[in-house]
């Protein structure tokens, strides 16, 4: 046998027989079907992933919109510590109602501008005695003179409300840190604060507003002393 019958020889027995064509055709059925299959599933896994990504989200917003709220400071009564135009990042009274004097807060009380939220600094909570000596500009709480580093100026602006006075259960007593140019619990507009009337305690300063030389310092973003 020569060459050339030998390589026709071979190429004949590669050709599949009659019995070997339906298996051979089974095998290729079934790769063809493998690759949708592959798709498909993986088409699932994304909308898995994207289904529980959005359920996540919701969840995260839920939390976000009861924990926390934004609010931006309005006026002057709360300089230097916070400027006009502060973002604040608020944690909810939903959370957190165990205020402290020094806490600053943010409430909303209808006799005041329709319930227009105000920011203020807790200065005395139930039960405790607040005067105020109005000459010298000192605030006293249960006898004791407060070391009050945080006051743009004393307190030496009567408001109409008489001292001294025992701040009632569920309220605290309020003020700004600018005491001269500060409408708070001093007057009978605001007076004292019921814990129902606050909003949340402030805890950081988002974004700044521009101080009196209309500048931006955003090197006071960060946690609210």
């Amino acid at each position: 046998m020569d060459q050339e019958e030998q390589e026709i020889f071979v190429s004949e027995e590669q050709i599949p027989t009659e019995e070997e064509t339906p298996a051979i055709q089974d095998n290729l059925d079934a790769l063809t079907a493998t690759e949708p299959k592959k798709k498909n599933s993986l088409r699932k896994s994304i909308l898995t992933y994207l289904h529980d990504f959005v359920y996540l989200l919701a969840v995260v917003l839920l939390l976000f919109l009861l924990c926390f709220r934004v609010v931006v400071v309005s006026g002057p009564s709360m300089m230097d510590t916070l400027e006009d135009g502060d973002y604040l990042l608020l944690l909810g009274s939903i959370f957190y109602d165990d205020y402290e004097r020094g806490d600053i807060i943010v409430a909303s009380k209808d006799s005041f501008r329709n319930g227009e939220p105000i920011v203020k600094r807790v200065i005395a909570t139930e039960g405790q005695t607040v005067n105020i000596d109005f000459v010298t500009g000192v605030v006293y709480v249960d006898g004791v003179p407060l070391q009050e580093d945080y006051v743009r100026t004393p307190t030496n602006l009567y408001e109409g409300v008489d001292f001294p006075l025992v701040v009632e259960e569920n309220h605290i007593f309020v003020m700004g840190d600018n005491r001269n140019d500060s409408k708070d619990s001093r007057s009978p507009e605001i007076g004292q604060v019921d814990l129902r009337e606050v909003l949340g305690k402030a805890i950081f300063l988002i974004f700044p507003g521009e101080d009196e030389s209309e500048e931006r310092n955003f090197d006071r973003i960060g946690v609210i002393d």
